[in-house]
């Protein structure tokens, strides 16, 4: 009997759960039990990302190519289409700091615009806690916190961490709306592609933001995808 190798497990693996799949998913199904390796995470890594069995979709998501077109359509996702590429790269971002938030036993919340939002095939209303934004304050303050793309609260509803996802639009905008919030003892975060942090340092060292300058911080996608990966061992200075 033909022995299975070590890429054909994980395109079965694959297979079964659709055609796609993260790499925490793929290393909490995959059975290692006959590889001989102390590092079977690593080696699912290289797997997929030196197969041409596989194609990216994005940081830590990947999928089939064989089932490519079923894959994409299922998450309403056209390669090469500006909005679609950017709507989806929203929610999954989106997604992964609700997943994260949750696992840190932290309640999740979403604006409820957001909630139809597509995260790996599940809405995102579905998976946060709340979208209903908790009164924690003035009326005021709460139109402005409740258009934040995720936020996360204590066990006494207080926000901890408010997160706005920044893939094409204006990074100044969410930098208004933490000045606006800065009297709460919360962490503010802008999470982007590596290519705007220059851009988010340039609005963010500008007179009027002075007051949250040294409480702002950047995320770029691959340290948000590598925090989900890893949430198994996830202690607080990552951050």
């Amino acid at each position: 009997m033909k022995k299975i190798t070590q890429e054909q497990q994980v395109i079965e693996t694959m297979r079964r759960e659709g055609g796609y799949a993260t790499f925490r998913r793929l290393n909490e199904i995959v059975d290692f039990s006959t590889w001989k390796t102390k590092t079977p995470e690593a080696s699912i890594r290289r797997i997929v990302q030196d197969s041409k069995m596989f194609f990216k979709i994005q940081p830590g998501l990947w999928a089939l190519e064989e089932c490519k077109d079923e894959v994409l359509c299922k998450f309403e996702l056209k390669i090469g289409n500006k909005q679609s590429e950017e709507m989806f790269s929203h929610g999954y971002y989106q997604g992964l700091l609700i997943e994260i938030g949750k696992f840190r036993h932290q309640t999740t919340y979403v604006p409820a615009q957001d909630q139809n939002r597509k995260f790996i095939g599940q809405r995102l209303g579905d998976i946060s806690d709340t979208t209903e934004l908790p009164s924690f304050t003035y009326e005021e303050l709460l139109r402005k916190a409740k258009t934040i793309d995720v936020i996360w609260f204590n066990e006494r509803n207080m926000p901890s961490d408010f997160y706005e996802v920044e893939h094409t639009t204006d990074i100044k905008n969410s930098l208004s709306k933490f000045y606006e919030l800065q009297d709460f003892h919360a962490g503010f975060y802008i999470v982007a592609d590596e290519s705007r942090r220059r851009e988010y340092e340039d609005k963010l060292h500008v007179s009027m933001f002075s007051p949250i300058e040294k409480r702002v911080k950047f995320l770029d996608y691959d340290r948000i995808t590598k925090m989900y990966e890893g949430m198994t061992k996830v202690n607080d200075s990552i951050w």
